[in-house]
This record gives C-alpha cells, sequence and structure tokens, in this order.
C-alpha cells in the first residue's frame, strides 16, 4: 500500500525539537537566542556589520515598527516636563547641576524640533539573534564572542531566558515578532544598523568598466593611475570573460593606449579589423614570422651590457622550451652557445648593436654541432631549423606592432607549439615594450596554456612584475583557474595585479576560488549562478559586483557570439547589394 504524501510542513519540520531554559534543541543542533536590549546615545555607521560577516552560523531578524508623531510629541512633552522639574528641584536645593540631565534636556528638545519638522521619525526596532552551534560549549563561546562585538560598540544583548521557543520563531523568515522586545529609536541611528555598506568605484577619469550592482553607480576608472597596471579576468567558458577585455580595449583605444594581444581562438580580429588594427597570423604554414633573436634598444638610462643580458635570460627560457630537460652541462653549453651565435654577427655586450642585424635559429645550431657536449641540442633543434616546424622560428623578423592595436592569432598552430608560439610572440611584444616608452595594453588569452609550463609561467610573472616599469598594462585571461593558481607564479601574478575580475565559475573550480578571494558564501552561489556580463570586481581591498554594458555599436564590434557574427556578416551582405 502507498503511503500518503506528506504535508508540506512535515517535509520541512525537523526530527526533534526540545526547549531549556537558556537555550533550545532543534536536530542535532543546539541553539540561542539573544535580543539587543540597550544602545549608546551615539552609533557608528556599519556598526552591525561584524555580526553580519561573522563566520558563524546565524539566523538575525530586525522588526521595526513607524510610531505616530503626535503620540511621541506628547510623551516627548511630558518626559521633557518631567527632567524640567527635576532640574528646578535639584537647582533649588543647591544641588550641582548634573551633566547627564541637561544633556537628557537638550537631546529631547533637539529631537522635538526635527519631528515637528518632519525632518525626523520615530521607530520601534527589535533585533533579534539565533545562534546555532553542534554543543553547549560551542554555543557559549560564540554567544560571548558576539557580545563581545556589541558591547565594544557599547550595545548590550542579553539571551531571552526561559523565551527561546518565542525567541526561534522570532527569528524565522515569516515576519512575526513573537518576543516583542523594543526600543526606541530615531531615524539617524536606526539607519547606522543597515549593515549595507557598498563601494564606489569611481574616479574622475578613466574609461566605464561597467555597472556596480550594488548601487547602480558606474565603475569608472583609469588603470594607470593605480599601484600597478596588472588584471586578472577568471571564469568558465562562455561567462563573457574576453568580452569584458574586449569591451575595456575598445574603450582604452579613445585615450591613445597601444593593445597587443596574444588570441589563441581567433577571438579578437573581428574587433581588430573592425577598427583598421593589424591581425598577424603565427602558424607553421604562415608568411608572418618572428625571429626570437632580435634584440631590444637599450634605452638611455640602459646599459647595452645589461639588455643583452636580460635578453640572453629570456631567450634562453625559449629555447629550454623548445628543447626539454637539460643537463647542467647542456645548460652551461647552451649560454655559451648563445654568446657565439651573436658573436658572429658582431654583437656583443660591449658594443652598440642597435643598428646590426641579429642571428638566426640556424647559426644556433650551427654553432652546436660545432660545441662537444651540445650534439643532441643541435638535433632536437634540427626539426625547427630544416624540418617540420622550419617555417615557425627560422626567419627573419616581418611584421610590426605599429598600429594602435595588434593582434596574433594562434588558432592554426598546432598543439605542442601553442605554448612556444605565445612566448615567441610575448617575448617580441617585450622586446618592442622596452625599446619605446609608451602606454600599452599586453593581453594574454587563455593563459593557461603558458602556465603549464614553468618557464612559460617564469616569463608571464616576470612581465607581471617588471611591465609598470615600461609604463604597460598585463591582462591575463584564463578559465582554468585551480592549475592557474597551483604554481608560485600563478599567485605572483595574482599578486601583482590591482583588478581582479571573476565572471560566472564551474563547480569544480568555486572552492579554490571562495579560499583564495576570500568570498562569502553569498559570493561564492552567485558566481556559479551568473549571467553572462555579471561578476565581481576586486580593487585593491574592496570588491563589487558588477554588470558589463556595451552600448549597441560597441557591441557589435566585440560580440563573440556566432550567432550574433554571422547575422552581422549577413547584414554587411545585404547592405553591399542594396550600394552594388
Amino acid at each position: 500500500m502507498n503511503e500518503q504524501p506528506k504535508k508540506l510542513d512535515e517535509l520541512f519540520a525537523p526530527s526533534a525539537f526540545s526547549v531549556s531554559p537558556n537555550y533550545f534543541q532543534i536536530g542535532d543542533k543546539y541553539a540561542r537566542t539573544i535580543f539587543l536590549a540597550t544602545y549608546p546615545r551615539y552609533l557608528q555607521t556599519n556598526w552591525f556589520s561584524p555580526i553580519i560577516n561573522l563566520d558563524r552560523v546565524l539566523d538575525i531578524s530586525v522588526f521595526i515598527l513607524p510610531k505616530n508623531t503626535a503620540t511621541v510629541l506628547k510623551q516627548l512633552r511630558d518626559q521633557l516636563a518631567r527632567l524640567e522639574s527635576q532640574a528646578m528641584e535639584e537647582a533649588s536645593r543647591g544641588k550641582v547641576r548634573d551633566p547627564m540631565l541637561e544633556t537628557g534636556i537638550q537631546d529631547i528638545e533637539t529631537l522635538r524640533d526635527k519631528l515637528q519638522q518632519g525632518t525626523d521619525k520615530f521607530f520601534e526596532l527589535g533585533v533579534y539573534i539565533t545562534i546555532y552551534e553542534n554543543s553547549l560549549k560551542e554555543l557559549d563561546e560564540t554567544e560571548n564572542k558576539i557580545k563581545g562585538l556589541l558591547e565594544y560598540q557599547l550595545v548590550f544583548p542579553k539571551p531571552a531566558i526561559f523565551r527561546m521557543s518565542e525567541g526561534f520563531n522570532s527569528t524565522l523568515p515569516i515576519n512575526d515578532d513573537h518576543l516583542n522586545v523594543h526600543t526606541s529609536l530615531n531615524t539617524e541611528p536606526l539607519s547606522s544598523l543597515f549593515p549595507f555598506v557598498s563601494f564606489d568605484l569611481t574616479s574622475d577619469s578613466g574609461i566605464l568598466y561597467g555597472i556596480n550592482t550594488h548601487n547602480n553607480s558606474l565603475v569608472l576608472f583609469d588603470r594607470f593611475q593605480l599601484e600597478n597596471y596588472n588584471s586578472v579576468v577568471f571564469g568558465k567558458s562562455g561567462g563573457g570573460k574576453s568580452y569584458t577585455v574586449k569591451l575595456e580595449i575598445l574603450r582604452s583605444l579613445i585615450f591613445g593606449t597601444q593593445v597587443l594581444i596574444i588570441d589563441p581562438e581567433n577571438e579578437y580580429k573581428y574587433l581588430s579589423d573592425t577598427i583598421g588594427g593589424s591581425s598577424i597570423k603565427i602558424s607553421v604554414n604562415s608568411d608572418q614570422h618572428i625571429n626570437p633573436f632580435d634584440l631590444p634598444i637599450p634605452k638611455p638610462d640602459e646599459s647595452p651590457a645589461d639588455v643583452f643580458k636580460s635578453h640572453i635570460l629570456d631567450l634562453t627560457g625559449l629555447l629550454r622550451l623548445i628543447l626539454g630537460e637539460l643537463t647542467p652541462e647542456e645548460a652551461a653549453i647552451l649560454d655559451e652557445a648563445l654568446i657565439q651565435t651573436y658573436a658572429i654577427k658582431d654583437i656583443t655586450p660591449e658594443l652598440d648593436f642597435s643598428k646590426l642585424a641579429p642571428p638566426l635559429l640556424s647559426d644556433l645550431q650551427n654553432i652546436m654541432e660545432g660545441l662537444t657536449g651540445a650534439e643532441s641540442m643541435a638535433i632536437r633543434l634540427k626539426k625547427y631549423t630544416q624540418g617540420t616546424f622550419a617555417g615557425f622560428l627560422n626567419k627573419p623578423t616581418n611584421v610590426s606592432l605599429d598600429n594602435r592595436i595588434v593582434v596574433f592569432s594562434i588558432r592554426e598552430m598546432e598543439e605542442e607549439l601553442r605554448p612556444i608560439a605565445m612566448y615567441l610572440i610575448l617575448n617580441f611584444m617585450w622586446v618592442t615594450i622596452r625599446r619605446t616608452l609608451k602606454q600599452r595594453i599586453l593581453v594574454v588569452d587563455e593563459a593557461w596554456w603558458l602556465m603549464k609550463y614553468e618557464l612559460g609561467a617564469n616569463f608571464l610573472s616576470n612581465i607581471a612584475k617588471r611591465a609598470r616599469k615600461y609604463y604597460a598594462g598585463l591582462i591575463t585571461i584564463s578559465q582554468d583557474i585551480p592549475d592557474f593558481l597551483a604554481s608560485p607564479q600563478g599567485k605572483t601574478i595574482l599578486s601583482n595585479s590591482s583588478i581582479q575580475v571573476l565572471m560566472k565559475q564551474s563547480p569544480s573550480s568555486i572552492e579554490v576560488v571562495k579560499q583564495t578571494f576570500n568570498l562569502t558564501d553569498a559570493e561564492k552561489y552567485y558566481l556559479l549562478e551568473a549571467r553572462v556580463g555579471f561578476g565581481l570586481f576586486f580593487l585593491g581591498q574592496n570588491h563589487i559586483g558588477i554588470r558589463v554594458v556595451a552600448s549597441y555599436a560597441e557591441d557589435q564590434i566585440i560580440t563573440s557570439d556566432p550567432r550574433q557574427i554571422l547575422e552581422i556578416e549577413k547584414a554587411k551582405e545585404e547592405w553591399a547589394k542594396l550600394r552594388g
């Protein structure tokens, strides 16, 4: 025989409920309700936030009941008469004046004036807190902690002794006050109770990043006025990461910022083509090439020797990525081979090399073939100089960064070569950045490709630390957050990024995100369920909810939605037919 379906209240009811004078048990939890009994003369703004943000399980109810102004005025008049009578009686007896009595008279007169002018109102306030713990000992400890936080503000709570059942019912989300323990407060101190303190991220200059979802203010500022100019953007695929960054790129161009982009999935080409930027395709079969041996030109405050040594270190990182594991002996031979390779082109640390043609990868291979102990490395390089990948690294540079936006597409690059290609492009950008001082933004999308390898992660983190010196900001975008933050280099990039943006997160990564960014449970669930274009925006110690908003024209340029792109292309074709 089938059981009858249970009533709704039976489904929600706890397995057991017992009440004692100063606590109650609900299931296997111990609970206690306390109420706020007395308040000080002045209350600081946001004084209740430490309780709201306490890392404990609490139910909090706040009951606010407006009082009739005429009734309050009559009560104040009667109270004022009593206080003035008391003051006169004490004066007639020759007693020293009582400051507390005089202060009370002044407060009542001020409050009466505000009520009569309609600039203030009176309310009855009841605040109840139910604490839940696993044991009586933990319950007492949490109650003492809450009391300490409140009494520090001169707010004194009391337990609802012999009224625990009424206290529990009063903190249920049913808007029913069973305790009826109220204090009379006027508008100003009452407003200080509300914990909704939101930050404005608005300055006098900069670009619009979006709308503050807490208070609908504008998130507007200039990243180049921050402590450093870097940012990170994390989120699952389809959450709006690239859309958010493309919108910033588009708006940054208005202020003359040059933007250099590594684009693994061809998401930025349409944006670049629309506004007259350069799109460079790097692949094995491409006729566009970057020579990793290109040297930066020393600035006036830099010595050629320092620039040369720094470049050798960066180039060594790329070559070790190409060659794989090296023994200590091979690493030393590689360093010597690089110096000899530049020397055959008359490039040495002591001389001005700004006008000399750099060597190629094949020159390094030739040098290695003549060095004892370098035979294995020479064989491994052969694939990149004469073999399958010869068209990739062994050509003189024939691309330029002389445009306001330059996009390097590596979508057609084989997966095993993507980290090498990203390192190569990033090094080429870095050489250019060090060559001429200019306000720039570097965008590395799908940075996890590079972060998978220690050498690539080291290079990217070094740029994050040094970019500010060259007036550049690094934007690092990734969806693989746990792996990104698992490495010391990932944490370095994060700590050197003034701006941190979290878009929609996947369940598999949300706990890492919560712990890293110290999110509340509400923020955690917000990121799990965030709509496209919504997220959390961190700037220094502050963070807010953000909604990324683009105009219609901007949206047409930066969209990554394939359906929308096809519709735009179709509209263009139809317009061309009408004109033709």
